[in-house]
């Protein structure tokens, strides 16, 4: 059973040793794709030294520049569908996501038969955030409310970037005709996995914000997810989904 976590970079050179050394010291055993948006940090350079450490096992993926966070994904998904590995998971650098909740996502997936796991910050109606201010906490919330009360999904989280999904998820969905670069990116996958009727399980995770390095949130990602729900709603009634 091979497993791989896809993680997009960008001037994250103060988080990306930390990650790849804890990555490969979990117990369950994850190779580690980086896909570097052209980091004037050098943070690829910092994966390549460590390639010679862990040739085997971690990958890079050089592109030169910031090209959007959906096809950074994109890039990634399609690189280990023709390298056939099992389980595919996707998180931050910034330690939001905890690299321990890795096998909880892997083993929902593997032994409790989800299609694909989403580590979910907003299940059993609590909140699971740490060091976010009030204002950015109430507006991830209520955005996750808008897309429920938009595309009808029963999914919590919605906008969540730390996601396992089994190969035959991304076998089915054409990743050519996914759209949006932002977080409207999470939202379309999960949607498009959900209308093929894939079964999706949020687990919970505690989410804590990033102590180094900057965000990469700005309005147009915002604006992006507000239309583009809407856009991706109506566009669903023209599909057919066999």
């Amino acid at each position: 059973m091979k497993n791989i976590v896809i993680i997009p970079t960008y001037n994250e050179i103060e988080n990306i040793s930390r990650m790849i050394e804890k990555v490969f010291s979990l117990p369950l055993a994850f190779e580690l794709l980086v896909i570097d948006d052209g980091s004037p940090d050098g943070t690829a350079n910092v994966v390549k030294k460590y390639q010679e450490k862990f040739s085997d096992k971690l990958h890079l993926i050089e592109r030169s520049e910031k090209s959007g966070l959906g096809t950074a994904y994109i890039a990634g998904f399609k690189w280990c569908l023709e390298r056939n590995y099992d389980f595919i998971c996707e998180m931050d650098c910034d330690f939001s996501h905890n690299p321990d909740d890795l096998i909880r996502l892997q083993k929902t997936c593997s032994e409790q038969g989800a299609d694909l796991a989403v580590g979910s910050r907003y299940v059993n109606n609590l909140v699971n955030v740490v060091n976010w201010p009030m204002g950015r906490v109430l507006l991830s919330y209520f955005a996750s409310m808008y897309v429920r009360i938009i595309t009808g999904m029963k999914v919590m989280d919605t906008t969540a970037g730390f996601v396992c999904y089994s190969r035959k998820v991304l076998q089915k969905i054409n990743l050519e005709k996914i759209k949006f670069k932002g977080y409207a990116f999470q939202i379309e996958m999960k949607f498009t996995a959900i209308k093929y009727g894939f079964k999706l399980v949020e687990i919970p995770i505690i989410f804590t914000d990033r102590s180094a390095g900057e965000s990469k949130m700005s309005k147009g990602i915002i604006k992006e997810a507000f239309w583009g729900v809407i856009q991706l709603k109506v566009n669903s009634w023209f599909k057919k989904w066999d």
